[in-house]
């Protein structure tokens, strides 16, 4: 089949070839600037995925050592509560015949009670006495003539009470009658 084609014809031709030319530009310039916002996209929903899964990390850790300040908080709480039952035994039982607190006289006044006497020297190094002072028995001089002083008391449950261990032998006065 022979077909004659026009200029009219021609120019029709050229002109749609131009106008399809344009739209394919059109369609072209869209689709790259889609898949630019897509390439964007997809790098800020990247970018958010890689944070939160850094903030996930940080927040596992975070509870771990919780977890773990909380196991030691339990044991330091059983530990405690086991101590706590010992001790309202202890308190319930009531004081024994024989048995020995030692109070710790500052300059003659009550400082503390202990239940031993260990306990009270070791309290006085926490107050500046050297921990290696070497203890010795006190005189007849009142309390009040000593830094630190250790009193024993001993439980008599015939008074119900406590008293001193050793009581101060009383001195001949010279002379005096």
């Amino acid at each position: 089949m022979i077909r004659i084609v026009t200029r009219a014809r021609l120019a029709r031709l050229e002109d749609a070839a131009r106008a399809a030319t344009e739209q394919a530009r059109q369609t072209s310039g869209a689709a790259n600037e889609a898949f630019g916002r897509h390439v964007r996209e997809l790098y800020a929903v990247t970018d958010r995925a890689e944070r939160a899964e850094a903030l996930s990390n940080e927040v596992r850790a975070m509870f771990a050592r919780a977890m773990e300040g909380l196991s030691e908080a339990q044991q330091e709480l059983l530990l405690k509560d086991i101590e706590t039952r010992r001790l309202r035994e202890e308190l319930g039982r009531g004081p024994v015949k024989g048995e020995t607190l030692t109070v710790l006289l500052h300059h003659g006044e009550p400082h503390a009670v202990y239940a031993s006497r260990e306990a009270a020297h070791a309290d006085t190094a926490t107050h500046g006495l050297p921990a290696d002072h070497v203890w010795t028995p006190c005189d007849e001089r009142p309390a009040a003539a000593f830094t630190w002083r250790c009193e024993a008391f001993v439980y008599h449950p015939e008074t119900n009470g406590f008293h001193r261990a050793h009581t101060a032998v009383p001195r001949a006065l010279g002379g005096a009658a």
